[in-house]
């Protein structure tokens, strides 16, 4: 018997390989035109390093910590806000209304608002919040509690709270800046426990940042924060951002070059020469908010000779600031003049006093007053005394810098400097008892350009009116202004301050101090404008990005 062959598998076989082999060629032939490019794509997250730890993660306890301030910024919101120009406007609140006599402020919520749980923010939350500060048991900022203790703070509906002033004083808004904290989890805790409640470490805010479940910041050194769908509804690239803390500023740069970070929060005005020649790194430096001033002793506590307008002058010609930033503080900080910073309304140029480097005028002027130098000598002596000014600071390496620097150019126009560098606490009281004839002090302006607690009659004995300048009609100014609310009538006030003090110069305002944010051209899209407050390294933030995946796309025709 003969067997056929089966030939159908075969030939099967064939087939299909045949229909194969033309798919392929088809496949070649569609995708001739194709070509593949890189485009950003989702995921990752943006680790940045700062120096410190957080201790409360609660905007009701975070003065006295930077680390503090600064997360909380991102993590809770107020009723207000100040914007890029400096003005107050809403951020909880949806609008304000002051009455006629200026006493009432009545306030109306958003009414879509919510907390990170999805509770709705409620007038509730605010008279919490807000009351906190005013009950004793609770361990509010000292100068928080000043203020709040003496409003009444009452709820006229679900989204509507009103505060009534013992009087007109329109600084109160600032206050109203401060984020608020959620009645819904705290509003059953004593207020004496709240410190050492959980939720100082698993806050529940409003901001653009949320704390995700499961963090524990300070067994990992590290606190990863995502952004939230409410506030970046147009959506983001990035996961989430990493705060990495570290114990000084060297660690920190350490980690930055080692790869393990992307950004440093703050580079120090030590470092900033090495960070600027790192490789593929991007620097943003922005002025603060924040300025020194040499701050001039005027009571019977300090040195006679600085109660004479004309020394103080001549102190003030006798300084080039513009190199004393240079050198102290490798040219990251800002040369103006007065006691508000050029980013404040109240900043008026035309009303300022302008004390330029003219080192004759100085030398000229201290001779009018009487201060000569000897046959031979080094430094001016009066007719009783040498001319040797006792100069009080914080004992830190930058002020040691900007001190040795001041005595520097002062010891060129014959002024002898005696260098006293306290701790905080020990210049604290210093600076109280009027140790000093000369103090380096930091200013942290205020949004509001109120600064009666710091030059008024009354804040000699009851503020911070250190260098105990008595003046009436700048006293005077200053309490008119703080009594109206109208930002125009403000202004007319704060500009013959702005004369009186200038002329007067009962402090010289040395620099305003500058921020410089760095960070890895790793990161794609990242673009920094003006930063005035933490949350504004953020605003271009969904267009950050860390990865890249391939797609196909027609390639161009040559």
């Amino acid at each position: 018997m003969t067997t056929k062959p089966n030939i159908g598998w075969p030939l099967l076989l064939a087939a299909l390989c045949l229909g194969l082999v033309s798919s392929l060629l088809s496949y070649q032939a569609q995708t001739a035109g194709l070509c593949s490019t890189r485009v950003p794509a989702a995921g990752g997250t943006f680790a940045e390093g700062i120096v410190g730890a957080p201790q409360h993660l609660n905007p009701l306890l975070a003065d006295a910590n930077p680390v503090d301030r600064e997360i909380s910024s991102l993590l809770f919101d107020g009723l207000t806000r100040y914007d890029e120009d400096g003005r107050l406007v809403p951020a909880l609140a949806e609008s304000w209304r002051v009455s006629e006599d200026g006493r009432r402020v009545d306030f109306s919520l958003r009414d879509d608002a919510v907390w990170h749980d999805g509770e709705a923010v409620t007038a509730e939350d605010v008279v919490f919040s807000y009351g906190l500060l005013q009950d004793e048991a609770f361990p509010a900022p000292a100068g928080a509690r000043t203020l709040w203790e003496s409003v009444t703070i009452s709820s006229t509906g679900e989204l509507s709270v009103t505060f009534t002033l013992p009087e007109s004083y329109s600084p109160f808004l600032e206050a109203t800046t401060r984020g608020i904290v959620p009645a819904h989890i705290l509003g059953d805790v004593s207020p004496a426990r709240i410190p050492d409640h959980d939720f100082n470490q698993m806050p529940v805010g409003t901001g653009p940042f949320m704390v995700p479940a499961g963090e524990n910041w300070q067994r990992t050194g590290r606190l990863r924060l995502v952004p939230t769908r409410d506030h970046w509804r147009q959506g983001v690239k990035l996961d989430a951002i990493e705060f990495r803390f570290y114990p000084d500023a060297e660690r920190l740069l350490e980690a930055y070059t080692a790869g393990e970070i992307q950004a440093i929060n703050s580079v120090p005005p030590s470092r900033f020469p090495e960070v600027a020649t790192l490789p593929d790194t991007r620097l943003y430096t922005a002025p603060l908010p924040r300025y020194t001033q040499a701050l001039f002793n005027l009571t019977d506590e300090g040195m006679g000779a600085l109660r004479n307008r004309d020394v103080r002058h001549a102190l003030a010609y006798a300084l080039d600031r513009e190199l004393l930033v240079d050198r102290a503080l490798n040219g990251q900080g800002l040369v103006f003049d007065g006691p508000y910073p050029p980013t404040s309304w109240a900043y008026h140029p035309d009303a300022l006093t302008i004390y330029p480097y003219r080192p004759l005028s100085a030398t000229q002027t201290l001779e009018n007053a009487g201060w000569t130098l000897p046959e031979g000598g080094m430094v001016r002596e009066g007719e009783t005394e040498t001319l040797i000014l006792r100069l009080l600071l914080v004992d830190e390496p930058q002020y040691r810098r900007v001190a040795d620097e001041l005595a520097s150019q002062w010891a060129a126009v014959g002024v002898g400097v005696e260098i006293n560098a306290e701790d905080a606490e020990t210049f604290a009281a210093a600076l109280g008892a009027r140790d000093f004839d000369v103090a380096l002090v930091e200013v942290a302006a205020p949004g509001d350009p109120d600064l009666y607690d710091f030059w008024s009659q009354e804040a000699i004995v009851r503020g911070q009116n250190y260098a105990g300048w008595n003046h009436r009609r700048a006293s005077e100014a200053l309490e008119q202004a703080r009594q109206l609310w109208d930002v125009g009538e403000r202004r007319r006030y704060y500009e013959a301050f702005l004369q009186y003090f200038s002329n007067d110069l009962p402090a010289l305002t040395l620099y305003q101090h500058a921020y410089t944010y760095a960070v890895s051209e790793s990161v794609n899209e990242l673009e920094i404008g003006r930063i005035d407050h933490p949350r504004d390294r953020y605003e271009t933030f969904p267009d950050w990005f860390l990865l890249y995946r391939d797609v196909a796309v027609a390639c161009p025709e040559e």
